[in-house]
């Protein structure tokens, strides 16, 4: 589990996370909504272990971040200003991250690439953006993580690549993995969430 304990942070005196307390388990989807600003990005990146709190602590599986791990050992992102290259396939692009951790065959990477509905032999820089966001999620999940952390992953997409990415997370959830999906329409959240969870000005609320 994802266990947040008054977790407070703040960016140049702005509270941006407040009295976060809550357990996020694995085999189920989390909806994070809220508007611009309420903290959404940030509990991700919190969680990501991409800042550091000003107080409390996230530990996961037991071990807290910052202090045990550096970062959760098993995690999957899409985040803004995600980093894609150019100059290279989607295939490639996957190859290439997979050499970091060493978990994922080129039939995983295959499979990834196939699940989002993309080929594999088209350079990124043909790329739509809605084919750049399914190229974002399939390196999110080609390493089969513990947790998925999705900021806005419908973002771009027609309603056939919306609901293909749905089935998509319902199968990563079925796997046992923690999804956590921020977006600021919450009515996106209704149809594929176990949980909704409202942010507010850095505050997460029981919906």
């Amino acid at each position: 589990m994802v266990e947040i304990k008054d977790y407070n942070k703040k960016l140049s005196s702005r509270p941006i996370l407040t009295d976060i307390n809550y357990t996020f388990d694995y085999g189920k989807i989390y909806g994070l909504y809220g508007h611009n600003g309420s903290g959404k990005t940030m509990l991700l990146r919190a969680i990501a272990g991409l800042i550091v709190p000003d107080s409390g602590k996230i530990v996961i599986d037991g071990k807290q971040l910052h202090k045990d791990i550096s970062f959760p050992p098993s995690i999957g992102l899409v985040i803004e200003n995600m980093n894609l290259l150019p100059q290279y396939n989607a295939f490639d692009n996957l190859k290439i991250l997979s050499k970091i951790k060493k978990v994922a065959t080129d039939d995983d990477i295959s499979t990834a690439i196939e699940r989002v509905g993309l080929k594999s032999d088209l350079k990124v820089k043909k790329f739509s953006l809605g084919m750049k966001q399914r190229l974002n999620i399939a390196q999110a999940v080609f390493e089969k993580p513990k947790i998925i952390l999705l900021d806005e992953p419908t973002n771009a997409l027609d309603n056939d690549g919306v609901k293909l990415i749905y089935k998509l997370l319902d199968e990563e959830r079925k796997r046992g993995a923690l999804v956590i999906i921020a977006t600021h329409h919450k009515e996106d959240l209704e149809e594929i969430c176990d949980v909704v969870l409202k942010m507010s000005e850095g505050g997460l609320y029981e919906k």
